[in-house]
């Protein structure tokens, strides 16, 4: 393809802009399906039961109006369940479109915890697979954000990938990841994944946001990159920080869309738990 830059030029401050924001967009594409194929047999596995119970009640129906006086109560019952399961499994299925989309998303302003609900089910599906506890520690009445949601649902989801990888290693401990949100002293709106895992060495904490580095054979060494140019392009901040137990934290601070004095003071705001999944 020609190029638009007459030769020995050099390239306008808005190409170059616009070159990184293309370069940005499809590297986020390639998390996202990087995510969802490890995410493949969690989803195969939810799939799976939804579809199972369609055939199961489908068959009842067939043996039903075989009888010489059906039950249609009964029959009525098995086709409400058949109804029942195939919105299981199309939610599942517009869940898993919704992650890999590569439609380009426009910023919004919306409440944090939207953003944490919206994919707590795909979250749960990778923790079941791997027997992981999975829970939700979501403040009330948080400012709202002004992002792109599925940019920001990568990201989360790029740091849930990262502790289940973790948690893989430490079999001997029953493994839990927190996703939860707070209100930060300074004003910004935090989001943060936590584990009890082994956490990161001091020599990998000090490379962790390079690309290529990973501690996985099999690992791409991108999503972290990726993730924190995600925040950085929303004028966001993600860090890393060990907890008391020496698992992993990863904390993303965004800034909030109405001033800090609009919103309530901290000592208002309540932490709503989830209970162990």
């Amino acid at each position: 393809m020609p190029s638009n830059t007459p030769s020995g030029a050099q390239p306008r401050p808005e190409q170059d802009a616009e070159s990184l924001l293309r370069l940005q967009e499809r590297l986020t594409q390639v998390s996202r399906m990087v995510t969802a194929g490890e995410m493949l047999s969690g989803i195969a596995h939810e799939l799976n039961q939804p579809l199972a119970a369609v055939t199961l009640y489908a068959q009842a129906c067939d043996r039903l109006l075989g009888a010489p006086d059906p039950d249609m109560g009964e029959v009525r019952e098995a086709l409400q369940e058949i109804a029942s399961q195939s919105v299981r499994a199309g939610q599942v299925l517009h869940r898993l479109r919704s992650l890999v989309g590569s439609e380009r998303h426009e910023r919004e302003t919306l409440q944090v915890n939207e953003l944490i609900t919206e994919i707590a089910e795909l979250i749960r599906l990778s923790t079941r697979q791997q027997r992981v506890r999975y829970r939700e520690q979501l403040a009330r009445e948080l400012p709202k954000v002004h992002v792109d949601r599925a940019q920001i649902q990568q990201l989360v989801l790029n740091l849930v990938r990262n502790s289940l990888e973790s948690l893989a290693d430490t079999p001997l401990i029953v493994g839990e990841i927190t996703v939860g949100t707070l209100l930060k002293s300074d004003g910004t709106v935090e989001i943060f994944v936590r584990d009890n895992g082994n956490g990161l060495s001091p020599l990998m904490q000090g490379h962790l946001f390079e690309p290529f580095r990973t501690t996985k054979a099999e690992g791409t060494g991108l999503g972290l990159p990726i993730s924190r140019a995600i925040a950085h392009a929303h004028g966001a901040t993600l860090e890393y920080r060990p907890t008391a137990s020496g698992g992993a934290c990863f904390s993303l601070c965004l800034q909030p869309e109405v001033p800090l004095e609009s919103v309530p003071s901290r000592r208002s705001l309540q932490i709503a738990h989830t209970p162990d999944r």
